[in-house]
């Protein structure tokens, strides 16, 4: 793949999101501060899911094995 398809492709795209999101009706200014806005919401969504959405997996994983009889995990060691 070379690059003029590569180039076009990602114009393409650009331009698809454009028209999705309905702003290549706005004024440039205008633009300017709603893709501000979209990638600042975008980075705040992927940092959340980055941060929380494996402790509450490990969380429930937790919860449902100890409903489905699996054994608790001691923290103190038995010794005779």
């Amino acid at each position: 793949m070379d690059i003029k398809h590569v180039k076009d492709y990602i114009y393409w795209l650009y331009y698809q999101y454009l028209l999705i999101t309905c702003s290549y009706v706005l004024e440039p200014w205008e633009q300017s501060m709603f893709h501000t806005i979209t990638v600042t919401v975008f980075a705040m969504v992927v940092y959340t899911a980055y941060v929380f959405v494996p402790i509450h997996v490990r969380l429930a994983f937790e919860f449902f094995s100890q409903i489905f009889g699996g054994q608790p995990d001691s923290t103190v060691s038995v010794v005779n």
